[in-house]
């Protein structure tokens, strides 16, 4: 089986990029979905700022796999879709800059009840935006998230299908968060998914640990890897609750999520152990 490349949204550790170097390094990753970074989206930071970030990691031996981008979380019914376009072109200068490969994206947010509706206005976006990209280098990595076109398994289908020159990221947790079942949102789309998110989730949607949830996380990403992927982004979301310690020291009898954790690093550092446990 093929060596699994393990990256993560290290800005969940910390927003600045200084701990999240260390915390990849404590955990053994490769390297960065890079989507924060010292208090500005990954989108909104200058040239100079993305070549110090270069330089830090380079010099940590960790690189950025994917530009973990807000392209395509836009309103499809009236927001500024120029402007967008203008964001993505910026986007995809600074993946020059960091070396990243790949750029996830998405679909547009829209009312759930006017999904039909506004079908082929995305499907007109999105080829722009797929165009704007061209001749980059870069992937575009289409993922499933919550409220947009392609939130459940079918539409993304549609999506890749339409384009395939779009490639696909899978994320078990925003699937059951949907509602949409994940070992059958698998068997559609797994033909053309490049990496995973490692999230998981129980039935009401909060994020778990992968493996802890009903994400069907460990099938999903031992086909994953049979199929010959191999590369994937833990993205945590895990709770964290600062109080923790205090309330356990006080002795008090207080109910505490066993899926809660007192700081950032302790989430992170949860959720890359609950990945290395399934592998």
């Amino acid at each position: 089986m093929n060596r699994l490349n393990i990256y993560a949204f290290a800005d969940e550790a910390s927003g600045q990029i200084d701990r999240q170097i260390a915390a990849m390094q404590r955990n053994g990753l490769q390297g960065l979905e890079i989507r924060g970074v010292d208090g500005q989206n990954i989108s909104d930071i200058t040239v100079e700022k993305a070549q110090e970030v270069r330089r830090k990691l380079d010099d940590a031996g960790l690189c950025v796999w994917s530009m973990g981008s807000p392209i395509g979380k836009i309103g499809i019914e009236s927001d500024d879709f120029a402007a967008h376009l203008d964001k993505l072109r910026h986007t995809l200068v600074l993946a020059d800059v960091l070396g990243a490969k790949n750029l996830r994206m998405f679909s547009f947010y829209m009312p759930a009840d006017k999904v039909a509706q506004w079908k082929n206005k995305v499907f007109d976006q999105v080829g722009e935006m797929l165009r704007v990209a061209e001749g980059s280098g870069v992937a575009m990595c289409h993922e499933n998230e919550k409220g947009i076109y392609g939130d459940n398994a079918q539409r993304c289908l549609e999506l890749l299908e339409a384009f395939p020159q779009m490639d696909g990221i899978f994320d078990p947790a925003n699937f059951v968060q949907c509602g949409q079942d994940t070992a059958e949102a698998w068997k559609l789309l797994r033909d053309r998914i490049k990496y995973l998110h490692i999230k998981d989730a129980l039935e009401d949607g909060k994020v778990v640990p992968a493996g802890k949830g009903i994400g069907n996380v460990r099938a999903i990403l031992d086909d994953f890897r049979a199929r010959g992927g191999n590369a994937v982004t833990i993205e945590p979301h895990l709770s964290v609750f600062a109080g923790l310690k205090d309330l356990e020291r006080a002795g008090e009898e207080t109910k505490i999520d066993p899926f809660t954790y007192e700081s950032s690093d302790a989430a992170f550092d949860a959720a890359c152990n609950a990945l290395k446990a399934l592998l």
